[in-house]
């Protein structure tokens, strides 16, 4: 990993480089020193294997084992967009952040390029988290309005966010086999926090169908056929956790009016109640 010269952290000021060297010092840097890294789709599936969340949210944040995403992420880190090229880009994988018992768990797709892929931190510092956040503040499931860097302060309340692809992946499109390298992360998330989830928003179709196969491959009944995905649609997985479909917050949705703050509210508003 060829890393570029070090940019101060928007919050901290502290020095880092592009892509950010684990454990060097990021706020809320998941990695320890003792978490091997994962360069194969075996090794996904064997280090997923582990009893804590925070022995997961290491070896996610280190992942090498999709070469197309691992240079993607890598290159954008390295090149920068223009209006943040006097910033540090985290550059690396995305694990799942929030309430390590929550009682909503929110799943999307992946990191924006100059989203979480910069900031370190899922659905921070792009559009659609501006959106998402907002809105999570609103209905009483964020202690902020905003997220913008990881170390702001920010915090979610009884929820979690996670991707069902932790890399940046170009066009925000990963390969079917990409999804499937890294299927065992959220899998293995999802079977730690699942005891205590009351509601599961997916973010989009994406997010709605890896809400189901995940559950149903930590053993819990889903229904068949599938349930279709809509905004404001609902299913019930195992006895009583409520899944939630929720229109992905992307600047194509928002800008066209198809989603709007009053249907993001709604349906994270429904969450924040059945969550209760």
């Amino acid at each position: 990993m060829r890393v570029s010269l070090p940019l101060p952290h928007p919050v901290t000021g502290e020095l880092f480089g592009s892509p950010v060297p684990a454990g060097c010092g990021w706020p809320d840097d998941p990695f320890l020193p003792e978490s091997p890294v994962a360069s194969s789709a075996a090794d996904v599936r064997d280090l997923a294997r582990v009893g804590s969340l925070a022995f997961l949210s290491s070896a996610i944040s280190v992942c090498r084992a999709c070469p197309r995403l691992v240079a993607w992420r890598e290159g954008v880190a390295s090149a920068k967009r223009a209006s943040f090229a006097d910033q540090p880009y985290w550059g690396r994988p995305i694990a799942g952040w929030g309430d390590e018992t929550p009682r909503v768990l929110v799943v999307g797709l992946a990191p924006a390029a100059h989203g979480g892929n910069r900031t370190g931190r899922i659905f921070t510092g792009d559009r659609s988290g501006d959106w998402l956040f907002a809105s999570l503040h609103r209905v009483g499931l964020a202690t902020r309005a905003t997220s913008e860097h990881a170390g702001d302060g920010q915090q979610l309340v009884g929820t979690r966010m996670v991707a069902t692809v932790r890399c940046a992946p170009p066009d925000n499109k990963p390969t079917t086999e990409e999804r499937d390298t890294c299927a065992p992360w959220i899998d293995a998330e999802v079977a730690l926090v699942a005891p205590h989830v009351r509601v599961v928003v997916a973010l989009g179709s994406y997010g709605w169908d890896a809400a189901l196969r995940s559950f149903r491959s930590v053993g819990y009944a889903v229904p068949r056929p599938k349930p279709r995905f809509g905004h404001g649609a609902s299913a019930t997985i195992g006895e009583d956790i409520t899944l939630l479909g929720c229109y992905h917050p992307s600047q194509q949705n928002t800008f066209t009016g198809r989603l709007t703050e009053a249907m993001l509210d709604d349906v994270l508003g429904r969450a924040a109640a059945l969550a209760t």
